[in-house]
């Protein structure tokens, strides 16, 4: 069950000038729900991505990172769930192919203006046929629609808007979607996110744009630990606001406009950890006054991966010894546990090596109990923070992915 998350309906998600929205039924779902979504780009935009971690990714991320250096543009992002074209071979990528094709002469543009996203099942052939079959017959929806129709083994659709200003006189309009709830870690997991706005920025820059908000939102969760073949995270600006471009980080908007982003990415991320596979509690870890960000980084995912401390949040249960041995083999070097300060919510838990003078272990029942639980670790070994979001696993967990081919 999703922790605190509820589905967004149309009302609540903006339109973005300059795109459509389309989906259909494929049939590549056993559940005969719609599984083949088609978003249809304006001619100006331009496009920044960024794609899994993991070595074995799928044949669409492999076509998608070719496309992109496509000098015509991207005027199409065609997505199917139920199958993720992944350990495929050669005849997964001809099976993409095949699909841009066909997206392409729908769009009316050429394949290599085309991007294609599959999640799904793993090692098993894509049903191209079903999908090119399909493509024609995709219908015009909103956004909460899109949302629902990339899920796999999602409880709720995930989807938000944001709008701000950026820069003087012009408002920046921004939608996204994202699909996501188990094989989640740092560096992309089975997850699948897609922003459109408005704003006016070239393709380098939206580029470095796109990267920075994947690494405070996207990289910075984890459910299981474990990190996907097919994540894909994008950002389409399509130029219609009326604004100048914005063409170097230098200017003032980049920032402004990255922190809109930043935020809405950031909802749709914290959305996946919510609607982990089983879920009941959502976790936020914080550690602070490390020497290096990626050292603060280092220790929160630690946490964040161990199952011991997992199951203990799933249990409701004090049992915070371990907590700091997940951050004693965190593997940093020189480092003096005497200095570390540990936190349940507002609650010292632990310093000086031990536990905490005053520290009761009603005072960790009543914080464990809890749906949202922030952890605090202080390091006092410099000055950089680091953020990370989990949850807890439980027996449904194990469950649903013991069930998930049947």
């Amino acid at each position: 069950m999703a922790v605190n998350l509820k589905e967004k309906n149309a009302e609540e998600l903006l339109t973005v000038d300059g795109v459509q929205v389309f989906v259909g039924q494929a049939g590549v779902k056993k559940t005969g729900h719609d599984d083949l979504t088609l978003i249809v780009l304006n001619r100006s935009n331009t496009v920044g991505a960024v794609f899994t971690q993991n070595r074995f990714c799928a044949a669409p991320v492999y076509i998608a990172k070719e496309h992109l250096a496509n000098e015509n543009g991207i005027r199409a992002l065609v997505i199917n769930t139920g199958n993720a074209n992944a350990g495929t071979g050669m005849q997964g990528r001809e099976d993409v192919l095949a699909v841009c094709r066909a997206a392409a002469e729908q769009v009316g543009c050429t394949p290599e203006q085309v991007l294609p996203f599959s999640t799904g099942v793993i090692l098993e052939p894509l049903p191209a046929q079903k999908i090119t079959a399909a493509l024609p017959d995709v219908k015009p929806v909103h956004w909460d629609r899109a949302a629902r129709a990339i899920m796999t083994t999602d409880t709720v659709p995930k989807a938000a808007s944001r709008e701000g200003r950026v820069g003087n006189s012009h408002t920046v309009r921004a939608t996204g979607i994202a699909k996501g709830s188990g094989m989640i870690c740092p560096n992309m997991a089975t997850m699948l996110g897609f922003i459109v706005c408005d704003a006016k920025v070239s393709q380098p820059v939206l580029q470095m744009l796109t990267q920075e908000v994947a690494d405070s939102s996207f990289n910075a969760i984890t459910v299981d630990g474990d990190t996907s073949t097919n994540d894909s995270f994008v950002i389409v600006a399509t130029g219609k606001n009326g604004q100048n471009e914005i063409d170097n980080i230098a200017d003032p908007r980049y920032d402004q406009l990255k922190a809109l982003l930043a935020g809405l990415a950031l909802e749709l991320a914290q959305a996946i950890v919510r609607d982990g596979e089983g879920a009941t509690k959502f976790i936020t870890i914080r550690v602070e006054n490390a020497a290096g960000r990626a050292e603060a980084r280092q220790v929160a995912y630690a946490v964040a991966h161990s199952p011991l401390v997992k199951t203990a949040f799933f249990a409701s249960d004090p049992n915070l010894g371990r907590l700091l041995a997940a951050i004693g083999y965190a593997g940093l070097e020189n480092f003096d546990t005497d200095k570390v300060r540990l936190w349940l919510d507002d609650v010292l838990v632990a310093e000086n090596g031990g536990r905490a003078d005053g520290y009761t272990e009603e005072q960790g029942q009543a914080v464990m109990n809890r749906a949202e639980i922030t952890v605090r670790i202080d390091l006092q070994r410099g000055r950089e923070c680091a953020t990370v979001y989990t949850c807890d696993l439980s027996h449904e967990y194990v469950s649903i992915n013991a069930d998930y081919r049947s």
